[in-house]
């Protein structure tokens, strides 16, 4: 059995299909299970990563878990918990802002993915980690301004990155949760080419039929007013990661091909499948 937690997000939602559709044992943690809408055969259990008493029931008889969490989420109790439940593999979605042997971390989102990381040896569990840097749904943050024209406005229309699409992690976890050789391992997950955002609008028009424009913003006010309602810290690193990128070569990844045995989706994929979200 495996239990997947952060199940009704992206990333835990497509493994949890993914697994469902292979015909594997999988149990999906949510605190709401009645609203999951997971495929028939998904068992959804109700759990919540505060509350301790909810995650016994939910590992009882799981051999791996994958933990997709979010951020600032405290994994002490999940990890006690797969500890005594015996689990034997624990793959864990972290961050690409995360810097091996960095002391301190250069900002908080690489700080809470590194100490997560750290919990997750501390376990002794074989463990894998998939790291992301801004993945092919952060584009989903569009929607909101094209529903009322063909015009982004934000910042940073140079900041550059290898969108990986959804399905492609989960396509790599399902492997990493059911295949050996991977124990100890991290993963660095891409899509196959390198986009600014202004070209990933582009491209998102083309797919759409929409003649749609990116208008770059001054970074300080949007950074401003994001931190009214947002943690500042992190509002200000996802800035700084997003400017660092700026004429920079940033990687492109092997390791979806590798480990699923066929390329990455590219970006084009990626805006068709999600033509209904911009609807």
């Amino acid at each position: 059995m495996i239990l997947v937690v952060g199940a009704t997000g992206h990333f835990g939602r497509e493994t949890v299909e993914a697994l469902a559709a292979a015909g594997e044992p999988v149990r999906a943690l949510s605190r709401t299970p009645e609203k999951a809408a997971l495929p028939a055969g998904v068992e959804v259990v109700r759990g919540d990563l505060a509350d301790a008493e909810t995650l016994a029931p939910a590992l009882a008889g799981v051999t791996a878990v994958l933990m997709v969490l979010p951020y600032g989420a405290d994994p002490a109790a999940l990890l006690r918990a797969a500890s005594a439940a015996g689990v034997r593999r624990i793959v864990f979605v972290s961050s690409g802002a995360v810097v091996d042997g960095a002391a301190p971390q250069p900002d908080v989102i690489a700080a809470y993915h590194a100490g997560v990381e750290r919990a997750v040896v501390a376990t002794g569990i074989p463990h894998t980690f998939l790291r992301l840097m801004f993945p092919a749904v952060n584009s989903l943050s569009f929607a909101g301004q094209l529903a009322d024209g063909d015009v982004v406005r934000a910042p940073y229309a140079a900041a550059v990155s290898a969108p990986v699409h959804e399905r492609d992690v989960a396509d790599v976890a399902v492997r990493v949760l059911l295949e050996e050789g991977h124990g100890g391992r991290t993963y660095l997950l891409t899509g196959p080419q390198r986009l600014t955002q202004a070209e990933q609008v582009r491209v998102l028009g083309q797919v759409l039929g929409r003649p749609l424009v990116f208008e770059e913003l001054e970074a300080e006010p949007v950074r401003e007013q994001m931190a009214r309602f947002m943690d500042p810290e992190f509002v200000g690193a996802l800035f700084d990661l997003m400017e660092a990128t700026i004429g920079k070569e940033v990687e492109v990844s092997p390791a979806v091909e590798r480990i699923t045995g066929r390329a990455p989706r590219g970006y084009v994929e990626w805006a068709a499948n999600h033509v209904a979200d911009f609807a």
